[in-house]
């Protein structure tokens, strides 16, 4: 299909029939003539008669010739140009909504118009109504839709709402009534993305290397790896097998043992490099800590610290550490893991990208996500990358999610102090380090003198204190409360956490929620996530999400309420792609039978 468009349409994302095709007008003007007098938007021709000034308001009388009868005409703050365009015995078409008003027909605020006979669609897009008209009619074709995958029906129904028609006006106008022609576009709408994901699927070449057995070292672990875990251990040996390098997700719940995936996946690579990416250098310490006690002797662990330099990486089996990693000129590595890599900017997952790369092959890419923000979900569901789940837990985890406000605020503190004596731990976590004029709710700092009064060994940090990461130490091994921001999010293992409490949870993400209320009850026992809002009605994305603990749920909640951004660019990570689909099962299943037909 051979098909022109200038540079504004394609900014547009505008590049083949169904792009264009699905371009559809948010309005009309419709200028052909109304034979009968009715309420709403019409055009008529009319006969100016006389004109009568009152202040701002220009009043005409005039002959309606299109209805033959006399109409009103009012024009509200009328410019010194109307006086002319409606001067006596002059003939015009207007346009404009009318009504009835003291027995007499009337337009408030006509427009003059010249193209009668015409309906007009209305873009609302950077580029001229006219322009984008007139490439959509010279454009789009049947055989193009067609050869894009669609059915001669599809293709006819596309067709037939750019008709600019009585007919085709009446079915945009009425699509959300229209629940045939409305899952018609919604699977156009996911088909057409789906093509565009599967072209962006690339294919580069894996080095080869003999897979280490592990066999032996998960029968000697000091504990019984779960069904989850052995079968993600397969799948990414499987993975290694291929000579094509793979991206794989790995997603779990808190708790649920990925670690013990990285590090069996690292240990199948030996005596070759991995390398590991962690959002926090907490994290990495804790999972350098369980490297050293799991793996065998003869594995070599590194763990790369903030201001590490000239570092020697030779006989390195695996190198752990935080984003510094990216700034260290690292041994090209078969395995490239990253742990919540959305927790990293966009350039700097650009760089990871470019850690499994070089001339000739790319490293097997694995990452690793709890709760997966709805960009993850949304790859998940595209086919984009493969995906292992770790559903099941070593034990049961007993929280209890909890949406309270100030009335109960009480008996919340009572519960606190309860736990406390037990010797359990509590963590406050506040929206804001500092007063908002615009946030109904204390911030850290002004809500901290409460609990210096009220409780015993407190401690608080947040994002942007240099000494986070010590304190939060200190607090795991002698603190009754913490007062933080979300840095808790992903971090310290905290073995007595067993109460949290989230400060207006509405302005926050449900997965950064499902990560918090996961610091609790980390090694079984029972917890509680208390959501403290000031809101009358809590949304119900909260309420929904107080009633599960099944972070899959989780995540289909956040996308369906978050939808997942933009997959063919990768600055977008929230926010509706789509206009039509709304993250609806069945209409994903079917454009997924239609790529199995399409061989694709």
């Amino acid at each position: 299909m051979k098909m022109f468009f200038d540079k504004e349409l394609e900014k547009l994302g505008v590049k083949t029939a169904i792009d264009l095709a699905l371009l559809l007008p948010k309005s009309f003007d419709d200028l052909t003539l109304s034979n009968e007098p009715n309420e709403g938007e019409n055009t008529v021709e009319i006969e100016c008669r006389f004109q009568q000034n009152r202040g701002s308001i220009l009043s005409i009388m005039a002959f309606c010739i299109t209805w033959k009868m006399d109409i009103k005409i009012s024009i509200f703050n009328a410019k010194p140009w109307h006086f002319s365009a409606f001067k006596s015995e002059k003939k015009i078409f207007i346009n404009g909504k009318s009504s009835i008003y003291a027995n007499t027909w009337q337009f408030i605020n006509p427009k003059i118009v010249t193209k009668i006979g015409q309906i007009l669609p209305k873009y609302k897009l950077s580029l001229k109504d006219e322009k984008v008209k007139n490439l959509i009619d010279e454009n789009l074709k049947f055989d193009d839709l067609v050869a894009e995958g669609l059915s001669e029906g599809e293709a006819n129904f596309l067709l037939n709402l750019h008709k600019n028609s009585k007919n085709s006006v009446n079915l945009i106008k009425n699509l959300n009534n229209n629940k045939k022609g409305l899952e018609i576009l919604k699977f156009i709408e996911i088909f057409n993305y789906m093509k565009k994901l599967n072209k962006k699927k690339f294919v580069f070449k894996a080095r080869k290397f003999e897979i280490y057995d592990i066999s032996n070292w998960i029968k000697n672990l000091p504990f019984k790896p779960t069904n989850d875990q052995k079968n993600a251990l397969l799948d990414i040996k499987n993975d290694f097998l291929s000579t094509i390098a793979s991206r794989r997700v790995i997603m779990g719940d808190v708790g649920s043992g990925k670690t013990l995936i990285m590090l069996g996946s690292a240990l199948m690579v030996y005596p070759n490099t991995a390398i590991l990416m962690a959002p926090t250098s907490i994290l990495a310490q804790q999972i350098y800590d369980e490297a050293m006690s799991l793996l065998p002797k003869f594995m070599n662990v590194l763990l790369v610290k903030s201001g590490d330099k000239d570092i020697d990486f030779s006989g390195i089996n695996l190198i752990i550490g935080t984003h510094v990693l990216l700034y260290q000129n690292l041994p090209k590595a078969n395995l490239i893991m990253v742990d919540e890599q959305h927790r990293f900017g966009s350039n700097q997952r650009n760089q990871i990208n470019k850690l499994t790369k070089d001339d000739k092959f790319s490293s097997h890419f694995l990452q690793f996500s709890a709760t997966p923000i709805p960009r993850t979900m949304t790859m998940i569901n595209s086919n984009l990358v493969e995906q292992s789940f770790l559903k099941q837990m070593p034990f049961k985890k007993d929280i209890q999610t909890i949406i309270t406000n100030s009335a109960n605020f009480a008996s919340m503190i009572t519960h606190i102090k309860d736990e406390i004596s037990k010797g359990k731990q509590a963590i406050i976590v506040y929206p804001l380090v500092e007063e908002s004029e615009v946030l109904n709710y204390q911030s850290l700092n002004e809500g901290s003198n409460f609990w210096y009064k009220n409780f015993n060994n407190v401690y608080l940090t947040h994002g942007g204190d240099k000494q986070k990461e010590e304190i939060l130490t200190k607090f795991r091994d002698e603190g009754d409360i913490l007062l933080t921001t979300t840095v808790v999010e992903v971090g310290i293992s905290l073995p007595r956490l067993s109460i949290i409490v989230v400060v207006a949870p509405e302005r926050m993400g449900l997965a950064t929620l499902h990560q918090l209320r996961g610091r609790v009850g980390r090694k079984g026992g029972k917890g509680w996530c208390y959501l403290f809002t000031k809101l009358k009605e809590p949304p119900l994305r909260l309420r929904e999400f107080a009633n599960t603990l099944d972070g899959f749920k989780v995540a289909e909640i956040d996308l369906k309420n978050r939808q997942g951004g933009d997959l063919l660019d990768g600055t977008i990570q929230h926010g509706a792609t789509f206009t039509f689909y709304d993250y609806e099962e069945d209409i994903a299943k079917i454009a997924k039978d239609r790529f199995e037909r399409l061989n694709l």
